[in-house]
């Protein structure tokens, strides 16, 4: 024990005091003792020395207590919590929260956590109202982006939770690969964006997870162009496998100052990942099955003219399949122009008019022969042949388990417009009579998307452009203008998405492809004999 020299004197004289009591012959010299004369300090206190012997002991105090090492067990179930362990428990407590960024009651986590994801979703309606409102009007599209947003989300919650294996072999990017393959690169860059940023609200590292699954998934849209081909998807994947690498090395190098600390295994799950992205293909024939969607698969399927249904109305109306085939050129490269699906718009056109099938000597293009079976029957009756094709052609298509989406374009193809033809020989011959013009006229509907009007455009102007008994730019010029503005007249186009610079650029490339098929060649001199 230390005293200085006040609490010397305080102790001395107090034993003193004692022993006084106790004897008192001796107490009253004991208790003249001037003890001041005789207690001197002994010790002194050395600024310079102390501050050394500090700082070496700072230097030297280690900031952490113990070690646990990746897989340890800390605790088992039933055992007693003593304060070793206590420490582990709240050092691992405290570690998690540093890392999330969050400490708090779990209960406020949770109700943080839930505005965040509800804030994420009045994101998503807000896009899907403003850019993609028909998606929100379809409950089967609607279920199926929410359905992958969800499983991912799940997925990634057990994966973490459980620490069943790295984090980084979910392979996120199959969700834009997905949204990419049915619908567009906008679409996809969202809902891709919607889905990262909800599972990082459950990982560690958000920000370096967030960042490198973001630059995988543009990646993965930038590069998924013509899925049909097989080898695309496998240039796309190398591709993301590459941006995981490259991104996660950066991160690596900003964070420790070194390559050499980069976990090699991390390349191994960036694989494992890669490889899960090529299960996307099977996938997306699934997905279609189940909602009844179309890629671009798909797509080509139903443009190979060897498809049956084709087969037939080649061998039973050649002249539509003939017509077909113009239309379906005219209309993907009009489509391409103005940035619509061209695969979509060319099966479609193939398509549009095999309710011809049925009666195909009734339509002038299979008239080969000179014979014409509408003379000699009422108008009205030509009339409702020739308008009861679209009736007939969406029948064909469903006994051929066509998709919905290219039925569109047979019940669409006309609108609503009239049989021109016969409905004007009607009046002239009855001018007297008040005609019923809902007998000329097709039932409808319009075309509602761009695909469609195209379409409708497309198969105006090509059966129009067979009639032209002089090719000239000025002839082919007016043919597509007088239709196209009679048809906007009409207000065809008044349902479908699109505008009237759409509407310029379709005409001028139906007019550059027209001057193309009815190019002018020579005259070939007849054979001379050898």
């Amino acid at each position: 024990e230390l005293f200085s020299t006040g609490s010397a004197i305080d102790y001395l004289q107090t034993k003193t005091a004692i022993i006084a009591s106790k004897y008192p012959i001796s107490g009253s010299f004991v208790k003249s003792i001037d003890w001041g004369n005789y207690v001197l300090a002994n010790l002194h206190f050395d600024a310079k020395s102390t501050e050394i012997i500090t700082q070496d002991m700072l230097a030297n105090l280690s900031i952490t207590k113990g070690l646990v090492y990746a897989g340890e067990s800390i605790v088992t179930k039933g055992e007693v919590i003593n304060q070793d362990l206590y420490q582990i428990i709240f050092s691992l407590k405290r570690e998690h929260e540093s890392k999330i960024g969050f400490r708090g009651s779990f209960r406020v986590l949770i109700l943080g956590q839930a505005l965040l994801i509800s804030m994420l979703f009045l994101m998503l309606f807000l896009f899907l109202y403003n850019f993609r409102r028909e998606i929100l009007s379809d409950n089967r599209k609607i279920i199926f982006i929410l359905l992958l947003i969800t499983i991912m989300a799940i997925l990634s919650s057990i994966l973490i939770k459980r620490n069943i294996i790295n984090i980084y072999i979910i392979p996120l990017a199959i969700v834009p690969i997905f949204i990419r393959t049915f619908y567009d690169s906008r679409l996809a860059l969202f809902i891709h964006l919607v889905t990262v940023f909800l599972v990082g609200f459950f990982v560690p590292n958000s920000f370096e997870f967030v960042f490198i699954h973001f630059i995988a998934g543009i990646i993965a849209i930038i590069s998924l162009t013509n899925l049909y081909r097989r080898g695309k998807l496998f240039l796309s994947i190398s591709l993301v496998y590459i941006s995981y690498i490259a991104v996660y090395v950066g991160i690596a190098i900003i964070q420790e100052g070194s390559i050499l600390t980069i976990d090699p295994y991390s390349f191994l799950w960036f694989a494992i990942n890669a490889l899960l992205l090529l299960t996307s293909y099977q996938l997306i024939y699934l997905f279609e099955k189940i909602f009844g969607f179309l890629s671009d698969t798909t797509l080509m399927e139903l443009s190979d003219t060897n498809q049956d249904l084709l087969r037939q109305l080649a061998e039973k109306a050649p002249g539509t399949f003939q017509h077909s085939l113009q239309v379906a050129n005219l209309a993907e490269e009009a489509i391409f122009k103005i940035g619509g699906n061209p695969l979509l718009a060319r099966a479609g056109a193939l398509y549009h008019d095999i309710g011809k099938m049925n009666n195909p000597y009734y339509f002038i293009e299979n008239q080969a022969s000179g014979f014409n079976p509408h003379q000699g029957i009422d108008y009205e009756e030509s009339a409702e042949i020739i308008i009861k094709h679209v009736a007939e052609g969406i029948q064909i298509a469903k006994k051929h388990n066509i998709p919905e989406q290219i039925i569109d374009f047979i019940r669409t193809h006309h609108g609503t417009n009239k049989v021109q033809y016969f409905l004007r020989l009607y009046r002239e011959k009855y001018p007297e009579l008040k005609d019923n013009v809902s007998l000329f006229s097709y039932k409808g509907p319009k075309p509602f998307s761009r695909e469609t009007a195209v379409l409708m455009m497309a198969d105006a102007v090509e059966a129009a452009s067979r009639a032209l008994k002089t090719i000239t730019y000025e002839a082919i010029n007016d043919l597509v203008e007088n239709i196209i503005n009679y048809q906007q007249i009409e207000e065809q186009y008044s349902d479908a998405d699109i505008t009237f610079k759409d509407i310029t650029v379709v005409k001028s490339a139906f007019k550059k492809k027209l001057l193309n098929i009815y190019h002018a060649r020579i005259e070939y001199p007849k054979a001379m004999p050898m």
